[in-house]
């Protein structure tokens, strides 16, 4: 029955992917974030409908009237280096066949995140693009965080099988990410049903996180917390909330998983933590030997025999910014550096310009927001290797559009004053009853 759904979802969208290109980007995010066709047991699960949508986006691109142009701005053409660096560090990879296949992969996701930036152009665009990227997340969420309660946290909570947030330390990083994009919505919304379902959310969504067992995700979700609060209009709330909820969360939590975070301090002695330091070591030391890297896919036991400390201790990166390094060498991680700091510099732009607009008022809120999901993942992501994890390069997107908007609205005549009176965003006292 799952599998007939997704498919008559996606083939029933066809006609509204040619009429409206925006449509193709949102229903290649559900595909791409969620695979709702992992949740299937029959033919879905193997079916190509990321490729069907994916040439369906192109085509509406190429028939559409609407402006195709990427957007300028220094994220875009970042990005469009980064994604020419990768091509040149495959052509020099050490495993050609891995590395080829990586790269497809790869730049499928890198396609469609610039098409992404050519299409998402207006508020209401962007506004449906972060409740997909919520939604599509937000139901592992859920999953996740009842599964911990009826557990009660003794059993770990997973991803779907095969994509990129199907292990325990992805799912766990995506969710912390979701969480702030949640709050957003909920803010932005007057009807009380939004309030409560977004409340429920992001409990839960922090139950499944703390219920993955993830150290990693335990310090991004501290990060990301932090931020918030520090962002926060009302930081005597948000303090006391914090003070409410948290405690209560981790005091639910077994003590086998707090021997577990117990070990971030003692990771001399735990063999994950050490297995990933030497798959640092290795990727540092091939980077110094190998101008353009190893390409994609280097971890295997030869680079490990050449490179690494202990070569018998083959491991991935472990790592976004060791995978840049190992992968790209210290050119891609500098150009994959300097892309994240052009976005929270543009983030930081957005919430400074839009300030003093009233009708701006969201799109200052919703950079701060981007912010602290970024926050969460450069954290988050100092332990994993999700280089390549399509959800940032979808924030991006969103940066670039919303960018150009307060641009484009601060250069109208009178574009520093307000011209309609926006509803401010809602605190957690004054939430619908």
């Amino acid at each position: 029955m799952r599998d007939i759904l997704v498919t008559l979802i996606v083939f029933g969208s066809l006609p509204l992917i040619v009429k409206n290109p925006v449509n193709g980007v949102l229903m290649w995010i559900w595909i791409s974030v969620m695979n709702p066709h992992t949740q299937g047991w029959g033919f879905a699960t193997t079916f190509p409908f990321a490729f069907i949508i994916a040439v369906a986006t192109l085509f509406s691109v190429a028939i559409s009237r609407q402006p195709k142009t990427l957007p300028a701005s220094g994220i875009t053409h970042t990005l469009i280096a980064f994604i020419l660096w990768m091509n040149v560090t495959t052509l020099f990879a050490i495993f050609p066949a891995s590395a080829a296949e990586q790269w497809s992969k790869v730049m499928k996701i890198m396609l469609m995140s610039l098409v992404t930036m050519a299409v998402v152009r207006k508020r209401e665009d962007i506004q449906k693009m972060i409740w997909v990227l919520t939604l599509s997340l937000g139901y592992y969420g859920v999953k996740g965080g009842i599964f911990t309660i009826r557990s009660g946290g003794t059993e770990r909570v997973w991803g779907p099988n095969g994509t990129f947030i199907g292990d325990n330390n992805a799912i766990a990083l995506a969710l912390i990410m979701t969480i702030p994009l949640m709050r957003y919505l909920q803010q932005g919304s007057d009807k009380r049903w939004v309030w409560h379902a977004m409340n429920a959310m992001m409990l839960l969504s922090a139950l499944a996180a703390l219920g993955s067992y993830s150290r990693g995700g335990l310090l991004a979700i501290a990060a990301m917390l932090a931020f918030m609060w520090l962002k926060s209009k009302s930081k005597l709330i948000g303090g006391l909330l914090l003070l409410l909820l948290v405690p209560p969360a981790l005091l639910f939590m077994p003590d086998r998983w707090t021997a577990r975070m117990d070990t971030i301090s003692e990771y001399q002695s735990d063999g994950s933590a050490m297995g990933r330091i030497n798959a640092w070591y290795m990727a540092y030391n091939m980077a110094k030997d190998r101008f353009f890297g190893g390409g994609f896919e280097p971890a295997e036991a030869s680079t490990f025999f050449l490179y690494a400390p202990d070569p018998t201790d083959v491991h991935a990166a472990h790592s976004i910014y060791f995978q840049a390094l190992g992968e790209h060498g210290f050119v891609g991680l500098g150009i994959y550096l300097l892309l994240g700091w052009l976005t929270w510099r543009s983030a930081a732009w957005i919430v400074r310009n839009s300030r003093d607009i009233a009708d701006l008022a969201w799109a200052g809120s919703l950079a701060k927001t981007i912010q602290a999901s970024l926050i969460g993942f450069a954290v988050g992501g100092a332990f994993l290797s999700l280089l390549y994890f399509d959800v940032p390069y979808y924030l991006m997107g969103a940066v670039v559009a919303i960018r150009a908007l307060v641009a484009a609205r601060r250069a109208e005549p009178g574009g520093r004053s307000a011209v309609a009176p926006l509803r401010p965003a809602r605190t957690a006292a004054q939430a619908p009853r």
